[in-house]
C-alpha cells in the first residue's frame, strides 16, 4: 500500500489554494462574510430585477431630483426664523404665542406694583382672567382695567382683549367637621 492508499483519520477539509479567490475575506465566526458573498451573488444574477416595495393602493412613488437648481427652493437650507414663522403660521399659533409672551412680560406691561399682587391666569375669546392676592387689589385692578386693556391691545393687536375679569384671592374653606349650615354667611371678613 502506498501513502495515497492508506485510510486517513479525521481530517478537516482545507480549501485548495486555487479554490479561494485572492481578494476573498477570511471566514468570520459571525457569518458576515457569508452574508456579503450572498448579497454579491444575488446582485450578480443576470436578468434579476431588484425587489421593489409597493405602496398601498398601487400608487407609485414620485422621484425628486437631489439638487434644487439655480433658483431658491424649499429643499434649500433655510434660516431658523423663517422656518419657525412658517410653522407658526401653518398651525395658527400666532395669537397663542403673543398671549403667552404677554403672560411672560406681565410685570413690564402693567408695572411692578400691580404685577406683585396680580397674576394672569387664562385668556380665551378676548377675556383675560386675572387673580389678585387681596380684595383691595381686586378693586384697584378693576379701576385700572381700561388702561390695561388699552396697553394689551397695543401689544397684541386691536380688539384682542375685550374684557378683564378680576378674581379675588383663593379663600379657605370654612366647612370643617360634621356639623355645618348651608347658606351660612361665613366668617364675614374681606381678607385684605
Amino acid at each position: 500500500m502506498t501513502a495515497d492508499d492508506e485510510p486517513r483519520g479525521e481530517e478537516t477539509a482545507s480549501p485548495e489554494p486555487d479554490d479561494v479567490p485572492a481578494d476573498a475575506e477570511p471566514h468570520r465566526p459571525d457569518g458576515l462574510d457569508l452574508a456579503r458573498s450572498a448579497a454579491r451573488a444575488a446582485a450578480a444574477t443576470p436578468g434579476a430585477k431588484p425587489a421593489r416595495r409597493r405602496r398601498p393602493g398601487g400608487s407609485r412613488r414620485r422621484t425628486f431630483t437631489t439638487s434644487s437648481g439655480a433658483h431658491p427652493d424649499d429643499r434649500d437650507p433655510q434660516l431658523l426664523e423663517s422656518a419657525m414663522d412658517r410653522l407658526i403660521a401653518s398651525h395658527g399659533w400666532e395669537l397663542d404665542l403673543k398671549v403667552q409672551g404677554v403672560f411672560g412680560r406681565w410685570a413690564e406691561l402693567v408695572g411692578d406694583d400691580v404685577a406683585a399682587h396680580c397674576t394672569p391666569e387664562s385668556f380665551a375669546d378676548g377675556r383675560l382672567v386675572v387673580r389678585t392676592d387681596s380684595t383691595a387689589w381686586a378693586t384697584q385692578l378693576k379701576l385700572l382695567a381700561p388702561a390695561v386693556v388699552r396697553r394689551l391691545n397695543t401689544e397684541l393687536g386691536d380688539g384682542t382683549v375685550t374684557l378683564i375679569e378680576v378674581l379675588g384671592p383663593h379663600l379657605p374653606s370654612w366647612k370643617k367637621g360634621r356639623f355645618g349650615t348651608r347658606d351660612g354667611r361665613g366668617p364675614r371678613d374681606t381678607y385684605g
